[in-house]
């Protein structure tokens, strides 16, 4: 790994090597004042072709006409002047059997609107941001101290017109932005945009890994989408898949005829369950294509973070497969070694070249220190998605609640590893679709009890250690489950509970956005405590969250349909307390039990303090205290002894050990 400032390696050598961050400036078709001449300099990876050549519109798509040549590396080039803006192309490779193959670029920066799969020439460097002052201060906006609320979108389903034609960029953004504001969100994560031919597989088998698709418009659109975003204080989330590629005959598979961005292996180079095959990170070039693959969208489109999908089945050789479908590595493992290096590799670019820029690892498995600094032994990544917060939670809100008792533990158990990494909470678009339902569908019970059972969980999710993400749709209560061709139900919203529980979703962000104690010590222990989380009979739990100032919020959530009655919790301060929010409230469409007015604790030993609240909790509710006014405590000390607990390898407070 030799990233540095500065070098002074050609272009050429550093792709080679492995180390090139921005191989898409020499690779690929870039307009060019060659000795004079205006025209397009095309360069091609293909260090197994007999000959290569540049065929299109522009030459009748003749094999014979534009003949490239070899400049070393397995590279090969050629300019052709006279060529306009989006001018067609492929490279015809005649390969070892002296076969010829028609393939798109590996590098283009524009394609073909689907089915057809041409390259574009294009000019990346055209369009003009108005984002300097975004791109100065993210970091304002990217530290873990910051709240950060993130609504998860498909480009092609979030709205559509009335014919069903997709919105292009541009209607996008003059929808999506507003919206986006109204609801309080602090980022829009896109689903893969990159280039890619099968609608139902939302973008995650992509053929164009610079290029942005064209279902949608042109990349300055897609740019334009973006500045809008940051002018408006929005930021911008992408996916990437660099794991796995499809077999379309015009893309990487075989590209020169040979296996080239795979392995030779097939027990290696393919995914038989995914019908892929795998990139081979033991190739340098590779490394290269990928790396700058990535780099490209924080250069010029300015994305302020990246979704690294598929991270377990880069980790692990394994990764579903059966014994005697894939080979071990050096050491007789199952980690895959070259991808771990890889993947450090990717980060510490990243951060290198774009400190302020996030990277986010879709990881399923329990692979250590994801989010750790590279130099203390982790991967680098800034937040790891919890999936087995997601997991678990679901379940357990699936259930009746006359099992919920018998469940508790996937209630709880998130909180003792919460710590463990810098986490993302997901409801992601992978829990709504594939016959999982949307996220109201899984509530149990009755009409309101769904509704309910929405309200309560969101309003958990938001107080538990991690930054929020939702999948379009949850917030209106769609019922069916999501479908890439029909988008979402937006008509719902004429419905009183369906328009009830948006305002939820608003305002619920809003508190969110305002008060740190919900997210300032998201990832360390200091910003977290239990309370009581030991009922499960009622399945009530309660905690609070504390910011560096030692503001707090104590939550008290209620996973059963019944109201409890002069229920009672211990609070760290004696004094008068007030529920600042509950999401049962009338305007979301609940019952409307709360606790109103000021509340005033009692001397008593509960829960570890010295004093404690009587409440009222709402059915299938989650209310969020706060202690407005402090009063001397004739027993005296407030505070709780605490004993330690140390899970994970992470030291945390908890509740006293009894």
């Amino acid at each position: 790994m030799k990233y540095v400032f500065n070098d002074e390696r050609s272009p050429l050598r550093l792709f080679s090597d492995g180390d090139a961050v921005r191989a898409y400036d020499f690779l690929g078709a870039h307009f060019m004042n060659l000795d004079g001449r205006n025209g397009v300099m095309f360069r091609v990876w293909a260090p197994n072709a007999i000959t290569v050549s540049v065929v299109g519109d522009f030459n009748n798509w003749n094999q014979q006409a534009n003949y490239m040549y070899k400049i070393g590396g397995g590279v090969w080039e050629l300019f052709i002047e006279n060529l306009n803006e989006f001018a067609v192309y492929k490279f015809c490779i005649e390969t070892v059997d002296h076969t010829n193959i028609l393939k798109s670029d590996p590098f283009a920066f524009h394609c073909q609107t689907r089915p057809k799969n041409a390259s574009m020439v294009f000019n990346t460097n055209q369009y003009v941001w108005h984002d300097s002052y975004w791109m100065e201060n993210r970091q304002n906006t990217s530290s873990p101290d910051k709240p950060m609320n993130i609504y998860e979108i498909h480009a092609g389903s979030w709205k559509k017109y009335p014919d069903g034609n997709y919105f292009n960029y541009q209607k996008m953004a003059d929808e999506l932005i507003p919206y986006l504001k109204e609801m309080n969100y602090t980022h829009v994560q896109l689903m893969p945009l990159m280039e890619y031919p099968y609608d139902p597989s939302w973008g995650y088998q992509t053929t164009g890994y610079f290029a942005a698709t064209s279902r949608y418009g042109t990349p300055c659109d897609l740019m334009a989408l973006i500045d809008r975003c940051h002018m408006e204080g929005i930021g911008v989330i992408m996916e990437i898949v660099p794991s796995n590629f499809p077999k379309d005959d015009y893309g990487l598979y075989k590209f020169d005829g040979t296996c080239l961005y795979e392995d030779n292996n097939p027990k290696k180079g393919q995914r038989d369950s995914w019908g892929t095959c795998l990139f081979n990170f033991q190739r340098y070039e590779v490394i290269s294509f990928l790396i700058s693959a990535v780099m490209f969208w924080f250069d010029k489109y300015h994305v302020d973070g990246m979704r690294i999908g598929a991270v377990s089945s880069m980790l692990y050789l394994d990764y579903g497969k059966k014994d005697g479908e894939w080979v071990p590595n050096r050491f007789g493992g199952k980690e895959n070694l070259e991808a771990v290096d890889f993947i450090k590799r990717l980060n510490k670019v990243v951060h290198m070249y774009h400190p302020s820029a996030l990277t986010f690892a879709e990881e399923n498995t329990s692979w250590p220190k994801l989010t750790l600094p590279i130099e203390e032994g982790g991967l680098g990544f800034d937040y790891k998605w919890n999936m087995g917060w997601m997991n678990d939670t679901l379940h357990y809100m699936s259930l009746d609640p006359l099992w919920r008792p018998f469940n508790h533990d996937n209630l709880t158990f998130s909180f003792f590893y919460a710590f463990s990494e810098k986490f993302i909470l997901p409801i992601s678009h992978d829990e709504v679709a594939h016959g999982k339902g949307s996220l109201i569908s899984k509530m149990p019970g009755d009409y309101d009890s769904k509704f309910a059972g929405v309200r309560a969980f969101i309003t958990y999710m938001y107080a538990h250690p991690g930054k929020k993400l939702v999948f379009m749709g949850s917030e209106i209560g769609q019922f069916d489950e999501w479908d890439s061709d029909s988008g979402i139900q937006w008509d719902l919203l004429n419905f009183e509970k369906h328009n009830a529980l948006f305002t939820f979703f608003k305002e619920i962000n809003k508190f969110y956005l305002e008060h740190k104690p919900l997210y300032e010590l998201d990832t360390t222990p200091k910003g977290f405590e239990w309370i009581h989380r030991n009922d499960y009979t009622q399945s009530v739990i309660a905690f609070r969250r504390t910011d560096s100032d030692g503001n707090e919020i104590i939550a008290v959530c209620n996973f059963q349909p019944t109201v409890h009655e002069n229920y009672m919790i211990g609070v760290p301060h004696f004094g008068e307390y007030e529920e600042i929010f509950n999401s049962d409230l009338e305007k979301f469409g609940g019952t409307g039990v709360s606790n109103t007015g000021t509340l005033t604790t009692v001397p008593m030993k509960i829960h570890g303090y010295k004093q404690g609240l009587s409440l009222t909790l709402p059915p299938l509710g989650v209310i969020y205290l706060k202690c407005t006014k402090e009063l001397e405590n004739p027993e005296g000390n407030t505070e709780k002894p605490r004993k330690t607990v140390v899970l994970n390898s992470e030291t945390v407070k908890a509740e006293e050990l009894k």
